[in-house]
């Protein structure tokens, strides 16, 4: 393989695989290297993936699924089992979080871990936030996906004794500067338990809060 020369051992060594990024990729080179993953690993992960490449490799990998809102296809030889007793909470301050929540979600999923989606409770109806709390307290990782000003990782980090993942989003009008503000107000809190990924990146908040999990 000339074009590639994929981990497929990464899984050993580290307890997560390496995925797919399909961007900047052909759609043959998506599928040569999704066929050299699995084949090793009886399973694969594909992020920011769209429906032509998801129509692809389903046409390879018939069991192959996709979770549209967050652009992810996971191709397993079985349905990935739950093997975690204790959850993270995936969180978003809005609505059109979302995506990159599910980007979150969905390899969580893929990774064995439970979860909980606790979707559109920002700071601007707070009392939303409360109404789920007894969710994010028991969470053993929280990631929160938060674009605009950034600002609910740090009040759910003053609420839960658990490490919180802020994700900011690239969602916002013009000086959310496409999720730089929210990125810089998530470096800066003041709550110590919460911790920063790049802007949209729902994926690595995945894997880090599988390790967290597991």
């Amino acid at each position: 393989m000339k074009f590639a020369n994929p981990d497929c051992f990464r899984q050993n060594r580290q307890n997560f695989p390496e995925a797919i990024y399909c961007p900047g990729k052909t759609v043959e080179h998506i599928i040569s290297i999704t066929k050299k993953l699995y084949e090793t690993n009886g399973k694969t992960i594909l992020t920011r993936a769209d429906k032509k490449i998801f129509t692809a490799v389903k046409k390879k990998f018939p069991k192959a699924r996709y979770n549209e809102p967050g652009r992810v296809i996971s191709v397993c030889k079985k349905n990935p089992e739950i093997t975690t007793k204790t959850y993270v909470a995936v969180v978003t301050a809005g609505t059109a979080d979302i995506p990159v929540a599910e980007e979150a979600a969905e390899t969580l999923l893929f990774l064995g871990n439970k979860i909980e989606r606790v979707y559109d409770i920002g700071v601007a109806g707070i009392h939303r936030l409360f109404e789920n709390q007894e969710k994010l307290i028991n969470a053993k990782c929280v990631i929160v996906c938060a674009g605009m000003e950034g600002a609910l990782p740090s009040i759910v980090g003053g609420l839960v004794k658990c490490p919180v993942i802020g994700v900011p989003t690239s969602v916002g009008y013009g000086a959310s500067f496409k999720g730089l503000t929210a990125l810089f107000t998530i470096l800066n809190s003041c709550a110590a338990n919460v911790c920063a990924v790049n802007i949209d990146d729902g994926f690595g908040a995945a894997i880090i809060s599988h390790l967290i999990n597991k």
